[in-house]
Formats: structure tokens, C-alpha cells, sequence
């Protein structure tokens, strides 16, 4: 479950710390059931990437109440805060692939960090980069792999341990039309077994192909949900 009642962001200005900038966010409440599905939808600028960070625990907010996954977040602590994360599977629009690490490692990343069994964890990355068309690239290191194979192996790496909340921020913006399509086929099955999930797209197309319902952010301001 997540949760947001009359939530302000508002971003420090780095040149000035003791200064605030405008408010990015201003006044959102929302709430998403256990289980649910959201598109986050909006014009570029509008708020929808600060938004996924409250959730993630990546920004906190300058007023208003926040839950994820059942705990308020302004009263987590340091340790809670990384074991609430670890249940969290994001994909960033940056993809953020650790460049060192091979296709494979990048994907087993996050099951390594939850102490999961070697044995367990190799047959689950396997399963999924077959998933994602990707089995025969498991030893690309990042700089190795197209845009789209980034991005297909950092959906991989976000869903690969069954996360709770599932937080997508254009996962398919580099991908084509097939390839999106199997992805939200992906996250679709991932959420029908529970996993609720969070998806910011431009795609019209993909949100008429799978219907659900839709956080609608404009000028930092929520103006549609449901």
C-alpha cells in the first residue's frame, strides 16, 4: 500500500543550502491498495519522477504524511529504511547498471544483498533474462549493451526478486513496440500475483493496451485519480 496525504516537495538549491527552491509537489494525496496497479502520467516537468523518489525513499518531503508499504516513512530509521527499500524494485530512467558489473552480476545484485542462496539466485536470473530476450548476453558488461538491452536488464534486475512495489519510470521508452509489450506482460503477471505496481509513461498507446487506472500529475499538482 502506498499512501500520500497533502504531500509538498520542494528540492534544495545547491548554491544556496539554507534556501529553498519553488515547490515541485504541492499538496498530493493519494492512496494505492495492496495489489493495485497506477500509470503515472503527465507532461515532462510536471512532477512524476520527484513523486516515484518519495515513494523509494530517495527524497523526503518538506510537509504531509507518506506510508510505503504500511510504514510511515518519517519515522524509519536508517536500517529500516534499507530493508524497506529491498523490497521496492525500481527502474530508473537512467537505468543506473553498475558499469563493472556483467549483465548477469547486475541482475543477481539485488538477491545477493538479501544473503538469497548462490544456487537459488542463478536459476531465477537465468529464468528472467530468458524473459526479457537477453540469455545470450549474460557476460556484457553495460557499456557493451545497446540503450534497449540496458534498459530490458534493468527491468530484469528490478523484478527479478518479486518485489512488493514495483516502481517503473518509463520502462519501455527505449524499447520497441514488441518489446514493451512484453515488458508490461511482465509487470501485468507480476501484479496480478500481487506485487503492486507504479508505472510513469508518455505511451498512450500502452495505457489504451492495458487499461488501469491513472495518477494524473500537472504543475506539481494532482489533477486526475482514478
Amino acid at each position: 500500500m502506498v499512501l500520500f496525504e497533502d504531500v509538498w516537495l520542494r528540492y534544495r538549491q545547491a548554491a544556496h543550502p539554507g534556501a529553498g527552491s519553488p515547490e515541485v509537489l504541492r499538496g498530493i494525496s493519494f492512496e494505492i491498495p495492496e495489489g493495485g496497479m497506477r500509470w503515472l502520467t503527465g507532461p515532462s516537468g510536471a512532477g512524476k519522477t520527484s513523486l516515484l523518489k518519495l515513494i523509494y525513499l530517495s527524497e523526503h518531503p518538506a510537509r504531509g504524511h507518506i506510508e510505503v508499504l504500511g510504514t510511515p516513512v518519517a519515522r524509519v530509521t536508517r536500517n529500516q529504511a534499507s530493508l524497506l527499500r529491498r523490497r521496492i524494485g525500481v527502474v530508473y530512467q537512467d537505468f543506473r547498471l553498475l558499469p563493472q558489473l556483467n549483465a548477469y552480476d547486475n541482475i543477481a545484485l539485488p538477491m545477493r544483498l538479501a544473503h538469497r542462496p548462490e544456487t537459488s539466485i542463478h536459476a531465477d536470473v537465468i529464468e528472467i533474462m530468458k524473459w526479457v530476450g537477453l540469455s545470450h548476453r549474460h557476460q556484457a558488461l553495460p557499456f557493451e549493451l545497446s540503450g534497449g538491452e540496458q534498459q530490458r536488464i534493468a527491468i530484469a534486475r528490478a523484478v527479478v526478486s518479486r518485489p512488493k512495489l514495483l516502481i517503473a519510470d518509463e520502462p519501455t521508452g527505449n524499447l520497441d513496440d514488441d518489446q514493451a509489450q512484453r515488458v508490461m506482460l511482465l509487470l501485468t503477471a507480476l501484479n496480478k500475483l500481487g506485487t503492486t505496481v507504479i508505472v510513469a509513461t508518455h505511451n498512450t498507446a500502452l495505457i489504451q493496451r492495458h487499461p488501469a487506472p491513472a495518477l494524473r500529475i500537472e504543475s506539481g499538482r494532482l489533477v486526475q485519480d482514478g
